[in-house]
């Protein structure tokens, strides 16, 4: 069995004029669009985690779930062709911060869910977003 480099995410959520967007944000090597991501921290758990990397990623606060979403992987070829899998975890965005940290590393932006979907590369993280549609996900 592959071994993994384990990462964990955040996927910023809002409803407008009742449907449910996401958040993406894009990577600093390719500008793919992804959740903000990033390695798990000492003494912080998962899910505390990916609210500190949405923060530094997109620029978003709110409640985090503690309930993942769901897994994806990816590839990451300037590693080695290393796997990452990555946990995912809801965030209700309750506040969008004009300036934070990778402001100037990243663009961000609103999808809808079709939208994002279409956006992200994984087909597990693709799944993952077509599953939201008409869920009833609660931070």
């Amino acid at each position: 069995m592959a071994a993994y480099k384990r990462q964990v995410a955040a996927l910023p959520i809002r409803k407008r004029r009742g449907k449910i967007e996401v958040m993406l944000v894009t990577t600093r090597g390719t500008g793919r669009w992804t959740p903000p991501k990033g390695w798990p921290m000492r003494h912080k758990t998962p899910w505390k985690t990916a609210q500190i990397e949405a923060y530094e990623e997109a620029g978003v606060s709110g409640p985090v779930g503690s309930d993942p979403l769901g897994r994806f992987d990816y590839k990451k070829k300037s590693r080695g062709s290393t796997i990452h899998r990555v946990t995912v975890f809801p965030l209700r965005v309750t506040r969008v911060h004009a300036r934070w940290d990778e402001k100037g590393a990243r663009d961000r932006r609103w999808f809808t869910l079709r939208e994002a979907a279409r956006a992200v590369r994984s087909p597990r993280l693709k799944k993952l977003l077509r599953g939201l549609r008409g869920s009833k996900t609660k931070v």
